[in-house]
């Protein structure tokens, strides 16, 4: 069974971005994963994606990466569209990881930057302008990038953005990750063309949405929260708006310090909301404290189940 078709004009909302959980063998945890797939929809997520930085995709082989999107399809059954970020070090393996995913029935890609080489400084922008459309080229399929300067080191201009649409026609999604004040500035460049996304764990949600943005594509950790309020700004009621963001937006700043701070306290706050518990921690730079692991347990509780 494929994903459902969809449009870019109808790609919009509040898409979780799944956790990778790891069992006691250091394995991808095929129970959690389902779990959290279920979760998720349960709760209300128009679409979900995969193999972003929340699924720490650079700590995971090949195979893996394709386990997830294999798996994905199997949970969901095609009930929400799939997104599925697309990485890797040179064109060819991103187009082989995208042509996978495609062939898996994916909805639609999201193509990061290469990863930049240690102690190596970025390329020109221009390299990665044309990295991207040689990724794209061919592809029948709705393609964005994920334009995270702030997280990746290297991104693109909004002018760049515009051309890259122009000469790119199945570019028609982008996955900022920045201030509002940022994605402001590339809604008003590439809006009329494309839904533009931000990330940052929710961070500044309802300007994102006042600056233009169709959504949010975020860990699941309160994702239900988010969606709430994305229904209640769409609907026109932003006092409600505001009041769950008030409620919700203490949890976003503690796990959002930083993408170190997300897989460890945001991952364990979701398993808890979700109904079990963290096995592994994978090559990770931060391991939890006991003053950590009690103020992810607070939110949590404040959070409620996921279900």
């Amino acid at each position: 069974m494929n994903y459902p078709a969809v449009r870019p004009a109808d790609i919009a909302g509040i898409y979780p971005i799944l956790y990778a959980f790891f069992d006691r063998a250091n394995r991808l945890d095929r129970a959690a994963m389902r779990r959290q797939m279920e979760a998720t929809i349960q709760a209300g997520a128009p679409g979900v994606a995969v193999l972003g930085l929340a699924t720490e995709v650079n700590k995971l082989s090949q195979t893996e990466r394709q386990q997830i999107i294999q798996w994905a399809r199997e949970d969901s059954a095609g009930a929400v569209p799939l997104a599925v970020t697309i990485t890797g070090s040179s064109v060819e393996a991103q187009r082989e990881l995208a042509q996978y995913a495609i062939a898996q029935g994916a909805s639609w890609l999201i193509l990061q930057p290469p990863p930049l080489v240690a102690g190596a400084a970025p390329q020109a922008e221009s390299f990665y302008f044309d990295f991207f459309a040689a990724v794209m080229d061919g592809l029948d399929i709705t393609v964005g990038i994920q334009n995270a300067p702030e997280y990746l080191g290297v991104g693109l201009t909004p002018a760049s953005l515009e051309q890259l649409a122009a000469q790119c026609p199945n570019f028609r999604v982008l996955k900022g990750e920045g201030p509002s004040i940022v994605l402001a500035e590339a809604v008003a460049r590439v809006g009329h063309l494309m839904p533009v996304f931000n990330g940052r764990g929710g961070l500044e949600l309802i300007d994102n949405l006042r600056a233009g943005c169709s959504g949010m594509i975020v860990a699941p950790d309160c994702f239900d929260w988010q969606h709430h309020i994305y229904e209640a700004f769409k609907r026109g009621d932003i006092e409600q708006a505001e009041v769950l963001y008030q409620q919700v937006l203490p949890t976003i700043v503690f796990v959002m310090q930083s993408l170190d701070t997300l897989i460890c306290y945001g991952k364990r706050i979701a398993a808890w909301r979700m109904g079990f518990d963290v096995l592994r921690d994978r090559d990770v730079k931060l391991l939890p404290s006991g003053f950590g692991l009690e103020a992810a347990k607070r939110f949590a509780r404040m959070l409620g189940p996921l279900h």
